[in-house]
């Protein structure tokens, strides 16, 4: 079973390879559930990990419903993965009742082509899952990223368990959010096909000083704290799945 591990840094994609985990996707823009990366990114990791790697292909944060201006700048992020050796891409767009727009995400997933694509968590904001499911599938992505439309995947074992099911052979499913090496067996046993996780453990911030009332996010983690995928929870992932 793949661990893919959702990394935000260089020492996260660094520790989810040293750790056993079999893919990486990379994110930028964490307060927003995951953004494009910049490029720097991209190509700093590439270099120094040899294990498969996924670009996160959002344009901004909010919901999945994208204008003209912004499924081309999705299209220039693509060439730009692409280019620095992404091995896929993970994105999606939903139209506004929220259903998977089937069109524009194959179109993008012929563009992405020879890489691989994954449609992310936009799947969890659909009203019929079985339909998206198909929906997907018909877009030719290679795998859906999916909680089973809760908060947590382990909450939804259920609906991961038939979307598996159904899936099988036809594209891949892997559970995120909320996954970690306390219920990565009971999602196994589910019957999805990976698990996703970030890992994510913190540490207080280099800088020493702070000025008081300021934040410039507004939001956890704030500036006195740097998120990182732990090592260890990576290893007790692997090993958790192994057994």
């Amino acid at each position: 079973m793949t661990i893919e591990i959702c990394a935000y840094s260089l020492e996260s994609c660094i520790n989810a390879q040293a750790g056993g985990a079999g893919r990486v996707e990379l994110c930028g823009g964490l307060g927003e559930g995951g953004t494009t990366p910049s490029a720097g990114l991209i190509e700093i990791v590439r270099k120094n990990i040899d294990i498969p790697l996924y670009v996160m292909i959002r344009p901004r944060g909010g919901d999945f419903v994208y204008d003209f201006f912004e499924e081309e700048i999705m299209r220039k992020d693509i060439d730009l993965a692409k280019k620095l050796g992404a091995n896929g891409v993970v994105l999606g767009i939903l139209t506004p009742e929220g259903n998977v727009d089937v069109a524009r995400t194959k179109a993008l997933v012929e563009y992405a082509a020879p890489m691989k694509v994954t449609f992310h968590r936009a799947f969890d904001l659909t009203p019929d899952p079985m339909k998206a499911l198909k929906d997907v599938i018909a877009t030719g992505a290679e795998r859906i990223l999916t909680s089973g439309q809760k908060a947590s995947a382990a909450q939804a074992t259920e609906l991961l368990g038939k979307l598996s099911k159904e899936a099988e052979g036809k594209i891949e499913i892997m559970a995120g959010g909320g996954v970690n090496h306390h219920n990565a067996a009971e999602l196994k046993a589910a019957g999805v096909h990976a698990l996703h996780l970030t890992a994510k453990k913190f540490r207080p911030a280099r800088q020493k000083f702070f000025p008081g009332g300021i934040s410039m996010a507004g939001e956890i983690p704030d500036e006195k704290s740097v998120m990182y995928s732990d090592l260890g929870l990576i290893e007790a992932m692997v090993q958790a799945v192994s057994e």
